[in-house]
């Protein structure tokens, strides 16, 4: 027995608690912090954390322990997303997302001042520490995206709610954009040793100042109508999560499932490409930046990548990131006038085609490499978008919180923990072929498109119910 809400057309809309400029700027500006946080993480898991806290290990080993800690963090975030979810459905949105907010912002700040494995006593607990501010990160993205899309879909006027709830989504483009544009400073302004030694360390301390401005907006916010109704009908759950499992299990899992695609194409197109672009093409380029750093080189274990330096590749993404932006932005008003659903399952297609051409594109020189990450960087605007409204409107609103981010965030752990470890296995096992990426990528597309599917259309369910 599902408790998916039933379509209302005709429901009268309540006013918005909060005016139009505030939802938009607390909506977007907390998931920018977040994925600016996140992005930080992943970059320096993909340039410098392999080497700075896994020093005795292989090349290829130190790279997939630095992505097994990257992991970490969508382990946690099923769990911050019961944590959040329970507050978010018990007391309401806005403690809830300042408080994901913090614990994120904290986390991530520490992790720019941890000593490295080769400080004295530090060798062991150097990475056992990251692994815990990882876990933290997570826990605290876990609350973040579901309480940001609720508070702008909820307060959206009618007819609207796609629109507005790519609000939140923008902070994923505008998040990549701030760091990766900070890598990119920092890789052409400091040596290579410098970065290395500390310049890896200023997007994480300079998070704090966006933690402060993200603070500052979600403190002058109201409690949304929907969940304003929710107390004065006396219907919060006392526990959210039972709830949930005894009457909203099918949309919980078909929500799950309908993220997959979009979270593997996600960390294909940021992490792992990271890896691939900014890996030298040849062996003896590969074997002279090693001995230049004074690290040991194999070339037994070597698999050559498409050799960028890496600031050209981080301006090449973040084009990529470009066109992910503008066509977040163009989904909302789609989505509004087709329908979530029939929008999604064009893309998921298209999503599948793509993944069995990115070795073709990517092997095509410069302009087949920036035509695969433009029209990748498209289809993840096109998908992940509309998913602020699609998956709160699978929940009613006295368990919207906590449904929405449970499937976010379990699909995180089936889409996105273990994408960038596989990817990076696969892309090695066929010795720098891109064919098995691809083919894994088109395999998420299909269960998602599954779960499409058997799902329904959702945008004209009454949303204060």
């Amino acid at each position: 027995m599902s408790t998916a809400p039933t379509p209302s057309p005709s429901a009268p809309a309540a006013a918005p608690a909060n005016t139009r400029g505030r939802v938009i700027t607390a909506s977007m500006v907390g998931t920018t912090i977040e994925f600016f946080d996140f992005y930080a993480y992943a970059t320096a898991a993909s340039l410098v954390f392999p080497a700075l806290f896994f020093p005795t290990q292989t090349p290829a080993n130190q790279l997939l322990s630095s992505f097994a800690v990257f992991g970490v963090a969508f382990v946690a975030r099923p769990l911050g997303s019961l944590i959040f979810g329970h507050f978010g459905d018990r007391v309401g949105r806005k403690t809830t997302l300042v408080a994901s907010l913090l614990v994120m912002g904290i986390a991530t700040f520490l992790i720019g001042v941890l000593p490295s494995a080769s400080t004295p006593g530090f060798s062991v607990l150097a990475p056992a520490i990251l692994v815990l501010l990882r876990f933290c990160q997570g826990v605290g993205l876990g609350g973040e995206w579901s309480g940001a899309a609720l508070l702008a879909t909820e307060n959206a006027p009618p007819g609207k709610r796609a629109l507005y709830g790519t609000f939140p989504q923008l902070g994923a483009p505008l998040g990549f954009i701030l760091s990766n544009l900070l890598f990119v400073v920092l890789s052409l302004q400091l040596t290579p040793e410098q970065f290395a030694s500390w310049g890896w360390r200023l997007p994480f301390l300079l998070s704090s100042i966006l933690v402060a401005v993200g603070l500052w907006v979600r403190l002058k916010l109201m409690e949304s109508p929907a969940f304003q109704k929710v107390i004065d009908e006396e219907r919060v759950a006392a526990v959210p999560i039972a709830r949930i499992v005894r009457t909203a299990w099918r949309p919980l899992i078909l929500a799950t499932l309908a993220m997959v695609a979009t979270y593997v194409l996600f960390y294909l197109m940021t992490a792992f490409l990271m890896v691939v672009g900014t890996r030298p093409a040849d062996v003896e380029t590969a074997r002279a930046a090693a001995e230049a750093a004074g690290n040991s080189f194999d070339a037994s274990t070597f698999v050559p990548g498409l050799g960028y330096d890496r600031p050209q590749f981080l301006t090449m993404l973040i084009i990529g990131v470009v066109f992910f932006g503008i066509f977040t932005v163009v989904s909302g008003p789609l989505a509004d006038r087709v329908g979530r659903r029939p929008l999604l399952l064009v893309v998921t297609v298209a999503i599948a085609v793509y993944g069995l051409l990115i070795e073709p594109l990517m092997q095509s020189g410069t302009a087949g490499v920036m035509a695969a990450l433009i029209v990748g960087f498209t289809l993840m605007g096109l998908t992940f978008g509309p998913m602020a409204a699609f998956l709160p409107e699978m929940f009613r609103a006295d368990v919207r919180y906590t449904g929405s981010a449970v499937s976010y965030n379990l699909a995180s752990v089936i889409g996105a923990a273990p994408a960038p470890y596989a990817l990076i296995a696969l892309w090695q096992l066929l010795g720098g072929s891109l064919w098995l990426v691809g083919a894994y990528l088109a395999l998420a597309a299909v269960i998602t498109l599954v779960a499409l599917l058997i799902g329904s259309e959702t945008r004209e369910v009454d949303y204060l119910a």
